[in-house]
């Protein structure tokens, strides 16, 4: 299965072997005929490949690169809820829910590659696969679970302690080498913590001057001890995982 797999995504084999784990695992049970209706695309950084209210009737999976999820409906104003650089089945919560239309906005973050399943062939294997269709109700669940949580952690947090709830997050998720590396301009940083940008840099000169972040030009990066720092400063408020910053 793993040959057929890779035949139909000649992308993974010049992935990380993570992400190369993960969609074996997600598609271990996948029968041929589904591998069959795969389509890969590539997309530019910036592109819109899906947005909320459109019929929801494709899956999506990222191979490469890293797609934002973005929400329009307060004051226009775009907020980013959720980036994801793993396999993830964007449209697979609309399956679940028996919803026709999506419930979001996504973009790519970075060139991305992605593979398109049509939403017919993707719910026929769910159908046909009780342990497939378990597996994503799951994911859909855990996803949901976590969303809830982090939306009553905001209630209790203010600026800075946002900012730094985002920067700890994605330390572990994007740190490379032990460092964090953020070209991001404010607007971007303002757009993923919901602040406004005279928060964020209010935030940001608060954390340098104290050692939490280090900055060069509008460059941000956070290090190892930066990152434990931000921890410390966020568990004054917040239960925190051993090892991350999932809030309970």
């Amino acid at each position: 299965m793993n040959k057929y797999l890779y035949d139909a995504l000649p992308f993974l084999h010049e992935i990380d072997r993570e992400r190369q784990e993960q969609f074996e695992r997600y598609f271990r049970s996948a029968p041929l005929w589904l591998i069959d209706a795969f389509q890969v695309i590539k997309l530019k950084r910036g592109s819109v490949f899906s947005c909320e209210g459109d019929p929801a009737d494709t899956i999506f999976f990222v191979g490469q690169g890293v797609v934002e999820a973005l929400d329009y409906r307060v004051f226009g104003m775009p907020y980013e809820y959720m980036r994801l650089n793993r396999v993830h089945a964007f449209g697979g919560m609309e399956f679940i829910m028996e919803l026709d239309r999506f419930l979001t906005t996504l973009r790519a973050v970075t060139d991305c590659t992605l593979v398109k399943i049509p939403r017919p062939q993707f719910e026929k294997w769910m159908y046909s696969d009780i342990e497939a269709l378990r597996r994503e109700a799951r994911l859909v669940g855990e996803y949901l679970a976590t969303e809830a949580r982090h939306n009553r952690v905001m209630l209790f947090l203010d600026g800075a302690e946002r900012l730094a709830l985002l920067l700890a997050g994605q330390y572990e998720q994007f740190g490379r080498g032990g460092v964090l590396q953020i070209s991001e301009g404010r607007q971007q940083l303002a757009n993923k913590s919901g602040l406004c940008v005279k928060s964020v840099n209010r935030s940001i000169k608060k954390f340098a001057d104290s050692g939490l972040i280090s900055k060069e030009g509008s460059r941000i990066t956070v290090s190892r001890e930066q990152y434990e720092g931000l921890r410390a400063l966020l568990s004054q408020k917040l239960h925190l995982d051993s090892d991350g910053v999932t809030v309970h």
